[in-house]
């Protein structure tokens, strides 16, 4: 039977001296799955991708690598490689034999080092560039060929640590759809560590949400941006206006002084809550038709919408419109049912 999981990591906790960077946990990664560890600086993100790559040892728990034990494995016997934020490309070595560079260590014979080279050249888009002095390439390029030399020994898992931080905003976008295309050509499990959270729900089929050595959400990108699980989610993924509330029973939730309808339930009756409304998902619309009715704050043009501060008396709300409305200037504000999300107070 086909393994299904190509990494399992169970009840890992890792400690330097009396500090602890991951606090027990588990999670799986499924086979040819982008798979993204996100978080701010400091949550055990890398500590987790070093773990996973034989660069630390856990203090307690196991690594799992299709179904066999290599917590105490080295890196070099694991069949997976890393892509590191500096790429540590040798500046000595023209673009080839950086590429080659693991091929002729395992004494790989010529004709097949050649043909695979030219094979990982072919797939990140520079043919041709064989007889290139590393220095001469553009930062985009560097990080292609660490991408192509970590490919070229054909490991089972690909481990991205920050690959992107280094290159600027344009090439960084262009980057991460190279990337996706890149691991979907070549049918591996890739292992990305960013604390973007526009790269990881660009890039990712699963997101893994940390923050102080614990996780706190898992899921797809769009479940992690539209049903976050705790205030902390809500706020590290996107921008979002977080209310106190109180679920008066199934489907009425009572917030900013109204009582709304939602599609949420099970919370019981009269429970406090946290309610998290998405800026594009306020509706501005005529004040006699409105729930809440406030003032313009601020108004700032993003390019393809205006974000305002609308202050409602008990709230200042962040929204997201096509709509231009001037500083001063009353507005209505409509929230439907779809696009009112409940969680659960944090104790």
């Amino acid at each position: 039977m086909a393994k299904t999981h190509a990494i399992d990591i169970i009840n890992i906790t890792k400690k330097f001296g009396d500090v602890v960077v991951l606090d027990n946990i588990s999670l799986y990664v499924r086979q040819n799955e982008f798979l993204t560890l996100l978080g701010p600086s400091g949550c055990g993100k890398t500590t987790t991708l070093r773990i996973i790559g034989g660069f630390e040892k856990p203090t307690k728990g196991n690594v799992y690598f299709e179904d066999e034990d290599i917590t105490t494995l080295p890196p070099y016997l694991r069949q997976i490689n890393t892509v590191f934020q500096r790429y540590a490309l040798f500046p000595h070595l023209n673009v080839f034999e950086n590429i080659a560079f693991g091929l002729k260590i395992k004494k790989t014979p010529k004709k097949e080092i050649e043909s695979k080279v030219a094979k990982m050249l072919k797939l990140v888009n520079l043919s041709g560039f064989e007889n290139r002095d590393i220095e001469s390439l553009s930062g985009g390029q560097q990080q292609r060929i660490a991408i192509a030399r970590a490919l070229v020994n054909e490991p089972r898992v690909l481990l991205l640590d920050e690959p992107l931080g280094a290159l600027d905003l344009k090439l960084r976008k262009e980057m991460q759809l190279e990337l996706k295309s890149i691991q979907k050509r070549v049918g591996i499990t890739f292992i990305y560590v960013t604390h973007d959270q526009e790269e990881a729900l660009t890039m990712s089929d699963t997101i893994i949400v940390m923050d102080k050595g614990k996780i706190q959400q898992i899921g797809t990108p769009v479940d992690i941006y539209n049903e976050p699980i705790n205030r902390f989610v809500a706020q590290f993924i996107g921008e979002s206006n977080i209310l106190d509330g109180e679920m008066k029973e199934d489907f009425k939730v009572f917030f900013a002084n109204h009582l709304f309808s939602c599609v949420d339930k099970g919370f019981g009756n009269n429970i406090p809550v946290d309610v998290v409304i998405r800026p594009e998902d306020m509706e501005i619309i005529a004040l006699s038709e409105a729930h809440l009715i406030g003032r313009v704050e601020s108004i700032i043009f993003k390019g393809v919408h205006y974000e305002m501060e609308v202050n409602t008396g008990n709230f200042i709300w962040t929204v997201h419109s096509t709509l231009k409305k001037e500083v001063g200037e009353e507005v209505g504000l409509m929230i439907v049912p779809d696009n009112i999300h409940i969680m659960r107070k944090e104790s």
